[in-house]
């Protein structure tokens, strides 16, 4: 779309969810006739009258843009503050391309990138390629909340590292940041904040993003697990509209994975519209060709699988879904932040090489083992805990500060990435240490890094594959503003995450309904790759398939896999995160 006065022409993909309030303010200060009713024109204007950077700090919304400014022939990239919605840019052949996705690029003519080992390394480490990272040479991503400015200086060719807020300046290319969740986070939180003002304040802004979001000129609904998070969108949905709230929800028929019975009965009490698919191994197992195409670049996170086809079940009824993601790392809701300091601190008075022994005999007892004790007379039945229990011995094994059990958590290959001698550079993402406590330090680190790489990602790539666009309430920059402004003994107490959020829902929802063990949105992949999956798994890791490949290194993947086999032990993420990889690095090269 062109501006009026010729200057500007924007590309933009997103939502705008205030741009009737930009409207009124544009309104106040100028005479003008609007050409029609959408968000884009809304925003050209704004940027045209206050600047792209004033623009987007007044717009409240998720999206990715493009600006071409005639008069200073620069153009400018942008993303929404939080990463909902991705974009890429590049160098091929003297030119710089852009857009949502690597296929676009891929469509200039003469467009050959291939796969950056460094990028390859922090893929293999986080199951998911960080930004400003993309899995191809001279190919990066925009980082949430910059704006990158390239002019003809760029054009001299790619720079050797992903241009970066926090980098070094790069000829023809600048990085600034709209706005800056480290900032939020440094000023830390409002120590005069009482219990019933932390309530009211959180409530406040999850109503007014919530409402927001739902205005749509097609039909809303939500997705519902029946956890606190989900539970809690469709529960204050229900208060903003006099129509039934559509949820969605998919269970499976594996026990210790179907969360379905929960989404029922808390549908049932809200009185939603209610929309259930229960699925089999079959119909995930179908879906895996389809990974490649839908992701666009490797990405490991295994419950992409139920996600896709929650997507496409939603897909069926309602255009717009309302999604709970983003609770956890504002609330502190994931397990390890809930791990007591104190039993880190009992656990440090161990000499290390005990503590490693520990962890040694811990993971010699197969998950299927640990699983089987929940079952026991008189035990909890606590979800996954052979896999939980193994995550808890790599810890052990690790330096017990902050940064190493976060590592150990979320890192995949703490053994050694299994990369050829050629892949050298292997470079590792810093972890600002600015938050004042181990679980804030936590929460940043995961809303910096994991929640846009690994969760935005899943859930919007899923989603657009299903002609599906999902928003994210909890992400609204002024529900995450007030979230850091709230004191963590407001999110967590008594050993249980969420304890805000949970005061909220509490009112709409009896407590029987969502207090229970966290679970996620697991599938059971390694048991799956014992079984209906090992042939696709076998081929796909074969040695002689590894070892026409550039950069993997095929004995310690064919190590892990054998173990795996032997149930000896679970490297469902691990080798998840090669399958994809070579599943993706197939895909590419057939279609270039």
């Amino acid at each position: 779309m062109e501006s009026r006065c010729g200057r500007f022409i924007l590309s933009f993909n997103g939502e705008i969810y205030n741009h009737l309030a930009l409207r009124r303010a544009i309104e106040a200060e100028t005479d003008i006739a609007w050409a029609g009713q959408s968000d884009t024109e809304t925003l050209l204007h704004a940027i045209a009258r206050w600047g792209l950077a004033s623009a987007l700090t007044r717009a409240v919304g998720m999206f990715a843009l493009a600006l071409w400014d005639r008069k200073s022939a620069t153009l400018a990239l942008a993303r929404d503050r939080i990463g909902e919605k991705p974009l890429y840019y590049g160098w091929s052949n003297g030119a710089i391309l852009f857009g949502s996705e690597l296929s676009a690029l891929r469509a200039a003519s003469g467009f050959t990138a291939r796969t950056d080992p460094r990028a390859l390394a922090l893929y293999l480490r986080y199951n998911s390629v960080p930004a400003p990272w993309s899995i191809l040479q001279d190919v990066y991503k925009v980082e949430p909340g910059v704006i990158v400015t390239l002019d003809a200086g760029a054009l001299a060719g790619p720079p050797t590292i992903p241009p970066s807020a926090a980098g070094a300046a790069t000829t023809g290319v600048r990085c600034a940041r709209y706005w800056s969740l480290d900032a939020i986070v440094a000023a830390g939180s409002d120590a005069a904040m009482t219990e019933s003002s932390a309530v009211a304040e959180l409530e406040t802004r999850l109503r007014t993003a919530i409402a927001d979001q739902m205005v749509a000129d097609v039909p809303v609904g939500a997705f519902l697990s029946g956890g606190v998070d989900s539970s809690a969108i469709v529960a204050l949905m229900r208060e903003a509209t006099p129509m039934p709230v559509s949820t969605f929800t998919i269970g499976f028929a594996e026990s210790g994975f179907d969360e379905a019975p929960f989404a029922r009965a808390v549908a049932r009490h809200l009185g939603t519209q209610h929309h259930e698919w229960l699925v089999g191994a079959e119909d995930v197992r179908n879906l895996i060709p389809a990974m490649p195409a839908i992701y666009d670049e490797p990405f490991a996170d295994s419950s992409q699988l139920p996600t896709a086809l929650l997507s496409r079940m939603t897909r069926q009824t309602v255009k717009v879904a309302l999604s709970g993601d983003g609770g956890d790392e504002l609330f502190c809701g994931y397990n390890r932040y809930l791990v007591s300091r104190r039993v880190w601190d009992r656990i440090a008075l161990l000499p290390q090489p005990l503590r490693a022994a520990i962890g040694r005999a811990m993971m010699q007892v197969p998950p299927g083992r640990w699983d089987a004790m929940t079952r026991l007379p008189g035990l909890p039945d606590i979800p996954m805990l052979g896999e939980k229990l193994h995550k808890v011995a790599r810890m052990l094994g690790s330096r017990l500060d902050t940064q190493a059990i976060y590592r150990a958590s979320s890192e995949e290959w703490r053994s050694g990435l299994p990369l050829k001698a050629e892949a050298h550079d292997q470079p590792a993402l810093t972890l600002p240490e600015i938050a004042r406590t181990p679980e804030e330090r936590m929460m940043h680190w995961d809303m910096a890094g994991y929640l846009p790489d690994d969760i935005l990602t899943k859930v919007d790539r899923a989603s657009m594959a299903a002609g599906l666009e999902t928003r994210v309430p909890f992400l609204d920059h002024r529900v995450v503003e007030q979230a850091w402004r709230t004191p963590l003994a407001f999110k967590k107490r008594d050993g249980d995450g969420k304890w805000l959020l949970r005061q909220i829902l509490y009112r709409q929802v009896p407590r029987a309904l969502i207090d229970r063990p966290k679970a996620g949105f697991a599938i059971p992949i390694g048991a799956w790759l014992r079984g209906p999956l090992r042939d696709w798994a076998e081929e796909l890791l074969s040695e002689q398939q590894l070892r026409h490949d550039p950069w993997l290194d095929p004995q310690p993947i064919r190590r892990r896999w054998q173990a795996h086999l032997a149930g000896s032990h679970d490297w469902t993420a691990s080798l998840w995160g090669v399958l994809m990889y070579r599943a993706w690095d197939r895909h590419w090269t057939e279609r270039c």
